[in-house]
């Protein structure tokens, strides 16, 4: 939000320069984003003087072309080469001197001595357009004959500098997006140093004129709107508003459009409240209903959009059809226009919730639905209501023509808050004084009820949304007094804590850290998601998808249940723009409802799980010199698996190892421990899904249960042995096995069978095709062999591989290939 310098000093009198208020602003908790010097009109016409045509006749050399003689109140007189067919001698006119900046748009140019068809020119005669003070370049602008020659253009034309200052809102602080918001806020640090103080602009003088025009309200919907209120005015006339208000708006970046509708945008930055304003022509039945229309009405928008209306959309009416979508954004019959004489001023306070849902619905974000979607002040709106009023009275003409309108059954009361001393001591860690902390909390308008040795009874004002409890005024005292007035201490307490070696973070570090060195990138995908990604699933089920009662858009819906959607929306967009070879990691928790309904406590219904997903697609390695193109595999996602779980302590023989296919995975292995737990599942991600992503190339996903992984560390000690003084020996056998059995079952016997020798057996390959018989496949399996005092021989070597064979024949009826 911006708020402009000059209008800020409307409110209060200080000598601080914009520097100054931006240090003391961004202490005081409104940081500022930026600094911006801005002119009523651009480049300020600095170089622009005021002159006289002393001659002018036709140029030898040219039709069009007049040659003149110009006084700008110097020595020299200027001789001028103009194109203008109305220049003429004894005219008062503006020049551009040598050296002088003008601009067409976001365009600049010098004025240059030059020679014009063999006359030499050292200026320029300027029309209005071209030094930016209108839109007419039939000639050049003329002056009254009273100006006086070499007075500069910028101090005729009373040319207003002034400074934008970007305030960076929090969405706590709406209470500051206003300019009287900001000048309480300075008013309140500046008033512990010096006698200062904001001042409103009065409405004191607010009164009915006549009644001409009643217009009736009825709320439909108060839970809505708590507060709703508005008034009449007739005999306005429409047009062009008057300069210092064009200024105003222009210095925050708004343009002007007409006299009534500038009022209501001045208010609305004055106050933080947002106003409206209808063509009370457009009124149908003289009379005025806040309520919500039935779903799939059609409304067309000021931006002449026809919108579809749901059925929570609050919306301000007419007796025969909505007007206005209340606080997000007007309707085009029902606004002012040229032709508009009469008018109803509305001023109101709106539900957040209903309208942030209406703006996310229609995809609208207006000044209005900002402010309404944060809390504004009810106690505001009667305020800005006569403000605007009799602005508009004084500026548009016309008259007050109906008593104000203000329907508020419900007053909204200040939050009461008890406040400690010790507390402010304790939380601040500075003993601020009893006397400033009253000081203060006088300058924020927070009323103290009641005083005693011990503390204070607070009554916050409503517009303070953020302020409810102890600690949140113990902050604005904190902010106003100034975080960098507390003294850092010159001892600090500090107390031994045991680390634990199984730190959650320490071990999703050393996991990420593992994953950047082997040429991953950490992608991080929104935890909403799109609920069509669950709908008719069979690994996750709709029926266990956690869904918002409120969602932002249709693609944010739910809760994910994995992290595969959101990597393989990272390859698509990846691969779309000529990015196909990728290896990501992401960690991120997943959302479940556990299909339960426990009234007594919520959340029994609910789970949530740490994940690590890996995704590998594209080629391994680039072609150069030393290597071919190689495209990723399997097993290439298989080591990066297993080096992440021996680096955790898990080794793949102390794990149960299955082989699994889904919807989601067309081939995949499970990991999980003795008991049970799941650690890791990994696998190729199915066609039909990649499809669904259009991604071309396969894709290899794991998907790492970290709550297990790191549980299953806690349970696990790290033991340390000397290298082996004596070598391994490798044996492979080709086993032509039943379709049906999986790898963990042929390892799990392997090591019954062997427990003293074996150290480890590993999967190498697996083949179907031709040369198996139907039902059948072939398992590439790898043994390890090694003995720890001696080395191995052959006889030793055949005697266990037989042994193997055997048990594999008569268990699994397996045969060698």
């Amino acid at each position: 939000m911006k708020i402009s310098y000059n209008w800020l000093k409307d409110y209060i009198a200080t000598d601080l320069t914009p520097q100054q208020l931006e240090e003391v602003l961004t202490q005081t908790g409104l940081e500022i984003g930026g600094i911006e010097e801005v002119e009523s009109i651009k480049g300020g016409l600095r170089g622009l003087v005021i002159g006289e045509v002393l001659t002018c006749e036709k140029h030898a050399n040219s039709d069009h072309l007049s040659k003149t003689t110009v006084n700008v109140g110097t020595d020299e007189i200027l001789p001028i080469v103009c194109g203008a067919p109305n220049v003429a001698a004894g005219q008062k006119v503006v020049v551009a001197t040598v050296g002088t900046k003008l601009y067409s748009g976001d365009e600049e140019f010098v004025i240059k001595r030059s020679k014009i068809r063999g006359e030499e020119s050292k200026g320029m005669i300027c029309a209005e357009d071209e030094i930016g003070l209108g839109a007419s370049h039939d000639g050049i602008m003329v002056l009254p004959a009273d100006a006086v020659v070499g007075t500069p253009a910028s101090e005729y034309f009373k040319v207003e500098s002034d400074f934008a200052i970007e305030v960076d809102l929090t969405p706590n602080r709406i209470d500051g997006a206003s300019h009287i918001g900001v000048a309480r806020d300075l008013a309140a640090y500046l008033k512990q140093e010096q006698e200062i103080a904001y001042t409103k602009p009065s409405v004191d003088a607010f009164k009915t004129d006549d009644h001409a025009l009643e217009i009736p309200v009825e709320v439909g919907t108060p839970e809505a709107c708590p507060r709703y209120a508005g008034v009449t005015l007739t005999g306005i006339k429409i047009e062009e508003s008057p300069e210092w208000l064009q200024n105003r708006l222009k210095a925050i970046g708004l343009n002007p459009i007409n006299n009534v509708v500038d009022i209501t945008n001045y208010v609305l930055f004055e106050t933080g409240q947002p106003l409206h304003a209808f063509d009370a022509a457009e009124i149908k039945g003289s009379k005025i209903e806040v309520k919500t229309l039935a779903a799939g009405t059609k409304f067309t928008t000021l931006d002449e959009s026809e919108r579809e209306l749901h059925e929570d959309d609050l919306m301000i009416c007419n007796a025969e059809s909505g007007m206005c979508i209340a606080g997000v954004f007007g309707g085009i019959q029902s606004g002012v226009k040229e032709s508009t004489t009469s008018i109803f001023l509305e001023s109101a306070c709106f539900d957040p919730v209903y309208v942030r849902k209406t703006a996310r619905r229609h995809g609208l974000n207006t000044d209005a639905s900002f402010r309404f979607e944060r809390g504004t002040d009810p106690n505001g709106v009667i305020y800005a209501l006569k403000r605007a009023a009799l602005l508009i009275k004084e500026i548009a003409g016309g008259k007050i023509s109906s008593d104000i309108i203000d329907i508020y059954p419900t007053p909204i009361e200040d939050f009461k808050v008890e406040l400690s001393y010790s507390n402010v001591k304790r939380i601040i860690g500075k003993d601020l004084g009893a006397e400033r902390i009253k000081l203060i909390l006088e300058g924020l308008e927070i009323k103290i009820d009641q005083e005693t040795e011990n503390g204070l009874s607070l009554s916050v004002p409503p517009y303070r949304v953020d302020v409810r409890r102890e600690a949140d005024v113990v902050e604005e005292i904190l902010r106003i007094y100034g975080y960098n007035n507390i003294e850092i201490p010159a001892l600090v307490n500090a107390s031994l804590q045991y680390s634990d070696p199984h730190d959650p973070v320490k071990i999703r570090n050393l996991m990420a850290e593992m994953l950047t060195a082997q040429g991953f990138n950490e992608i991080w995908s929104n935890s909403l998601t799109k609920a069509s990604y669950y709908e008719n699933g069979e690994t996750y089920k709709d029926q266990h998808t956690v869904k918002l009662f409120n969602p932002l858009s249709n693609d944010l819906g739910v809760m994910r249940q994995t992290l595969l959607y959101g990597g393989l929306e990272a390859i698509a967009y990846n691969a779309n723009r000529q990015n196909p070879n990728l290896r990501f990691y992401e960690f991120g928790n997943c959302y479940f409802h556990n299909n339960t309904d426990y009234k007594d406590d919520i959340i029994k219904n609910y789970r949530e799980e740490e994940h690590l997903a890996l995704f590998v697609t594209g080629q391994k390695e680039k072609e150069n010199w030393t290597n071919k193109e190689s495209e990723s595999t399997f097993f290439q996602l298989k080591t990066y698996v297993e080096n992440l779980l021996v680096r955790m302590g898990l080794r793949a023989q102390n794990l149960k190892i299955d082989s699994f296919n889904n919807e989601l995975l067309s081939e995949g292995l499970v990991y999980a421990t003795r008991d049970g737990k799941t650690i890791v599942k990994f696998g190729i991600v199915h066609p039909k899904l990649r499809k669904h992503f259009d991604i071309d190339n396969l894709v290899y996903y794991a998907d790492l249960y970290m709550d297990n992984i790191i549980l299953d560390q806690k349970n696990n000690q790290t033991l340390y042995n000397e290298l082996p003084k004596y070598p391994e020996v490798k044996r492979d056998l080709a086993l032509l096995v039943n379709k049906s059995l999986q790898f963990g079952e042929i390892r799990d016997l392997a090591f019954k069978v062997e427990k003293k020798l074996l150290r480890s057996v590993d999967l190498f390959d697996v083949y179907e095709g031709n040369g198996v018989p139907d039902g059948k496949k072939s398992y590439a399996v790898s043994f390890t062999l090694r003995d720890d005092e001696k080395t191995l021989k052959d006889k030793q070597i055949d005697k266990i591989m037989q042994k193997l064979i055997f048990q594999f024949e008569k268990e699994f009826e397996a045969k060698l290939r």
